[in-house]
């Protein structure tokens, strides 16, 4: 997959992929260094992954640090932003594509913290580092976006509600983003090969991720993906701030 954004056109620029260790993230993160801004890794608790990569772009003239944090713990974040604050000054670009909830040995209401609270809260934090003309992008899933309206598999519904209270939260944000001049956009993406949620899914439901297949036509893999989150951050957004990747013809609109 070569990269969706121009060489160069992202000179000055500074960004934040949150969970961009591995995965998505990390692809996402990497099209952004290589059209030259400047980038921040954030990791839980890959760091020796985020620091390689953090490394590789390096090699390659980029700009790139690390920032561990757990999305779940204010302290972590405050922490995460004041190294931002200290290393680059500011943001232009904030994707919010770490999630979770389907990890094993974690608290009940652990999806809902990550994946609605923490967003919210990390938002907040990040606004005074976000300049005029700024672009929030978060990332979810069809499953999540249309949970509403489409049933998923149960093994995969704590989460998709969680996903979809943490957009509806993030969307009622768009009011006071707008006053701002920082606009805010959501990328809704089928299931992705070779991510850990499919990989989760899979084991827990054998033949579900074939089976979306199947139906969907085709599956994007994480670096076709990761693309589509990173023109999402250049590219114009549309009137219901939401950028669909994949077919979405199974899903019930509401």
């Amino acid at each position: 997959m070569s990269n969706p954004l121009t060489p160069g056109s992202l000179t000055g620029k500074r960004v934040l992929v949150t969970g961009s260790s591995r995965g998505v993230g990390a692809d996402t993160v990497s099209y952004f260094a290589e059209a030259g801004a400047s980038v921040v890794i954030n990791f839980r608790n890959k760091e020796a992954r985020a620091v390689k990569l953090a490394d590789k772009l390096r090699a390659e003239g980029a700009t790139a640090i690390t920032a561990g944090a757990d999305l779940t713990d204010a302290g972590s974040v405050a922490v995460l932003f004041e190294t931002i604050r200290r290393e680059l000054g500011g943001l232009d670009i904030l994707v919010l594509n770490a999630s979770g909830g389907m990890e094993s040995g974690m608290a009940a209401d652990y999806a809902l913290t990550l994946n609605r609270d923490a967003q919210v809260d990390l938002l907040t934090e990040a606004l005074p580092l976000l300049q005029p003309g700024s672009r929030v992008v978060f990332v979810t899933s069809h499953q999540a976006h249309f949970i509403r309206t489409t049933e998923t598999m149960p093994e995969y519904e704590p989460v998709a509600l969680s996903k979809r209270a943490g957009e509806d939260a993030l969307r009622e944000l768009i009011p006071k983003l707008d006053e701002a001049g920082i606009s805010f956009v959501v990328v809704s993406g089928d299931m992705i090969e070779g991510t850990i949620t499919a990989t989760l899914l899979e084991r827990a439901n054998p033949g579900a991720i074939s089976a979306r297949k199947e139906s969907a036509g085709r599956l994007y893999n994480v670096a076709e993906f990761a693309a589509e989150v990173a023109l999402a951050a250049v590219d114009p957004i549309p009137a219901d701030h939401t950028r669909y990747v994949g077919d979405i013809s199974d899903f019930a609109h509401a």
